[in-house]
């Protein structure tokens, strides 16, 4: 039974419980069994048992939940010493959501500090492994999600992305990564990085899963004024070919120095699957999407400085016992954050600062308002544009952490998306070298049905396994 278990997708699962031939207690024993043992230090949680009533339209199924959501009376960290053991008073509005339609939750993954990361190797609990090999990074910063779900720690899992935290480590994992519209859902109780720009969205195994988990997470929060209610409900993607659908390539992104041999190598097989599926493939000039990464770099870490600003000791987190009031900061701060949330808190503060605002912080959000801009122009013209979604497959752990501007290359062809809050999607397209590569398709705001039918009919063309990542560990 457990072997049958482990190969349903989600939405088998779901239908398999309400057929009767599965039964919620099973399937959740499961996969508390499998986190339980887990190896890849994806977790940083694990629920002892599922609640006693279970109901709703996903059956029973488990979540695992990134630990940048607040769950309350559950450890909520951040991957970060100053909220170790921290356990919130109220729960996050997509968890509540998911929980409400009938997905337990799991455990807490594990992510990189505060979300700020392109490896998971920034977490305060360790790095996460990538299953696929564990001397590799699973990407991040929802790295602990990709990797239970790629690993089969997790049917599937929740993540957040603000400049590509679901899509990167959804590539490197070789699972299915969506990034919502910004506003589509609700940012309450996940713990802030970049106000502006993060977004909270699935990993799961097959582009239907993803359909399913996204159809309830959206929708209007009353205690999220930046969220907004989705224009229609999302469905289950059947589309098997792309007739009449025009995908966008930018070629000076696309073709720049970075690109492994392998990754353009499976970007160009999925153009020529489209192709074949009936789309129409051209070329497009996004000029600022070369400037997107600095300007990226510059406008998250300023909200972050700000956001960040609450960990002080005073209200709840680590707190160094000291008698002087500006030592008791300065220590709290000193011991609860790690490198590289100190290196994004001191660039964003100085961004802020009297006589650099305008050259730093004000020039960025004019390059983020061009990009949105110029993204809006390519659709105007064609559904979709079509990258590989990391230049690179899974790099080895330790490979860049002594070299931030070739970590934060990692995050090349997502952030375009993000500075403009449009979704976009990671589907596996292939291997490198034994290695997952991920295709990202993106479109206009709102146009998630429409990606997910796309990425659905790509999926089936393309027909990678992924059980390669977790056969072995039944």
């Amino acid at each position: 039974m457990s072997d049958e278990i482990q190969s349903l997708s989600a939405v088998a699962a779901v239908a398999a419980i309400a057929d009767g031939g599965l039964s919620r207690e099973e399937i959740f024993a499961h996969y508390r069994s499998r986190a339980g043992a887990d190896e890849l230090n994806a977790f940083t949680w694990v629920a002892e048992q599922a609640p006693a009533q279970i109901e709703g339209p996903l059956g029973g199924v488990p979540v695992a939940v990134k630990d940048l959501f607040c769950t309350e009376g559950i450890p909520s960290q951040a991957g970060s010493k100053i909220l170790a053991g921290y356990r919130p008073p109220y729960t996050a509005t997509a968890v509540a959501n998911l929980e409400a339609a009938g997905a337990p939750l799991l455990g807490k993954t594990n992510q990189d500090e505060f979300a700020m990361g392109s490896s998971n190797e920034n977490s305060a609990y360790g790095p996460v492994l990538n299953p696929w090999d564990k001397t590799r990074v699973p990407g991040g910063s929802s790295g602990g999600s990709a990797a239970a779900v790629a690993g089969g720690l997790a049917p599937w899992a929740l993540g957040t992305d603000t400049g590509g935290s679901i899509r990167q480590p959804a590539s490197l994992c070789g699972v299915v990564g969506l990034k919502p519209t910004y506003g589509a859902v609700s940012r309450y109780g996940m713990i802030a990085f970049a106000s502006s720009l993060d977004s909270a969205g699935p990993l799961t195994r097959d582009v239907s899963d993803a359909a399913l988990f996204y159809r309830h997470l959206v929708g209007k929060d009353s205690a999220d004024a930046t969220s907004v209610a989705f224009p229609e409900s999302i469905e289950i993607p059947t589309a098997e070919r792309l007739d009449g659908i025009t995908l966008a390539v930018p070629t000076a992104l696309v073709d720049g120095d970075g690109v492994e041999p392998g990754v353009r190598a499976s970007f160009e097989a999925s153009l020529e699957t489209a192709r074949q599926l009936g789309a129409t493939v051209t070329s497009c000039e996004i000029p600022s999407a070369a400037h997107a990464l600095s300007a990226y770099y510059v406008i998250a870490p300023a909200e972050a400085s700000s956001n960040l600003s609450r960990f002080d000791g005073v209200r709840y987190g680590l707190r160094r016992d000291e008698s002087n009031l500006d030592a008791m900061y300065t220590e709290t701060r000193h011991d609860g954050f790690g490198d590289e949330v100190k290196r994004r808190i001191l660039i964003g503060t100085y961004a802020l600062s009297s006589g650099y605002y305008d050259a730093y912080y004000g020039r960025a959000q004019r390059v983020r308002t061009v990009v949105a801009k110029e993204l809006a122009e390519v659709f105007a013209g064609a559904d979709f544009i079509v990258t590989p979604t990391s230049p690179t497959v899974a790099f080895g752990l330790g490979a860049r952490t002594a070299d931030p501007l070739s970590m934060y290359l990692s995050d090349l062809f997502t952030i375009p998306m993000s500075l403009a809050g449009t979704p976009a999607i990671s589907i596996p397209s292939g291997l490198s070298e034994g290695l997952p590569v991920g295709l990202q398709i993106c479109g206009p705001a709102f146009s998630e049905n429409r990606i997910l039918s796309a990425a659905y009919a790509l999926e089936q063309a393309i027909g990678f396994n992924g059980s390669a990542a977790w056969g072995a560990k039944r």
